[in-house]
């Protein structure tokens, strides 16, 4: 990817609103417009940890939700909504160097995305997956693309080279996916799938800022606000996320 006022890559926002896919809650549709409004909040300032300015356009900028309204009464096997992701992620990438940083939704956004991004660089990609679950079902109560299976229709259709679950170092070519789920609920209470036990916020962000390889793209899924706290902190925490996550896929 060339270069933009010497920075490598840009961040491109892009919310999928899908939440069907979820085995239990499905509140997770709703979480894109609260994660961009978190971002921008007055309790804090547009600076990352690393020193990144979220207000420069060459570090993060916005494309909108993928407008997948029309059929999202698909039944859960059918492949129209996968192929209508996959296609906006491809047309975000047209604008080189816009990266995909997805606001999900479930984790089933993670297949459609992967997908593209693979296709779109004509080669495979490693993974860095964040969760308290593998997502590696061939299918979930007859759901070939559940929010627990991404990653075997991912590993199955050859997209990724590599599929490293919590830890990764040196690789490259890189697809960060950030299930909010992988955090204790102390920190991170709105999530459908609360798993004691999670790793903390600075865990994840210590493996995410001594991470060397090239990030080509990434999400943030499975946040739900419909169960979060009165005064939306998990919101934030996924924010915070998505902040240093672009940060980091700038160089």
């Amino acid at each position: 990817m060339r270069s933009l006022g010497g920075v490598v890559a840009t961040s491109s926002l892009l919310g999928v609103p899908l939440g069907h896919h979820s085995s239990f809650h499905e509140g997770s549709a709703f979480a894109p417009p609260r994660i961009r409004e978190a971002i921008w909040c007055d309790s804090t300032n547009s600076t990352t940890e690393e020193g990144k300015d979220l207000r420069d356009p060459r570090v993060i900028t916005n494309v909108g939700d993928i407008p997948i309204e029309e059929i999202r009464d698909c039944g859960v096997n059918d492949e129209r909504l996968a192929n209508v992701i996959s296609e906006s992620v491809k047309l975000v990438m047209d604008e080189d160097p816009l990266r995909p940083l997805v606001l999900g939704g479930d984790h089933s956004i993670s297949f459609p995305v992967v997908r593209a991004v693979s296709e779109k660089l004509g080669g495979q990609v490693d993974i860095l997956h964040f969760d308290a679950h593998p997502d590696l079902y061939n299918n979930f109560e007859g759901n070939y693309y559940s929010h627990a299976s991404p990653f075997a229709r991912i590993m199955e259709g050859g997209y990724a080279r590599r599929l490293v679950q919590k830890l990764g170092e040196g690789v490259k070519g890189v697809y960060v996916s950030i299930d909010v789920d992988s955090l204790d609920p102390s920190i991170a209470p709105g999530v459908s799938h609360q798993e004691p036990g999670g790793l903390s916020f600075r865990d994840i962000l210590n493996i995410l800022q001594n991470f060397e390889g090239d990030i080509v793209g990434g999400d943030v899924v499975e946040y739900n606000p419909q169960l979060d706290t009165y005064d939306g902190m998990t919101s934030l925490v996924a924010a915070k996320l998505v902040r240093e996550l672009a940060a980091k896929m700038s160089k």
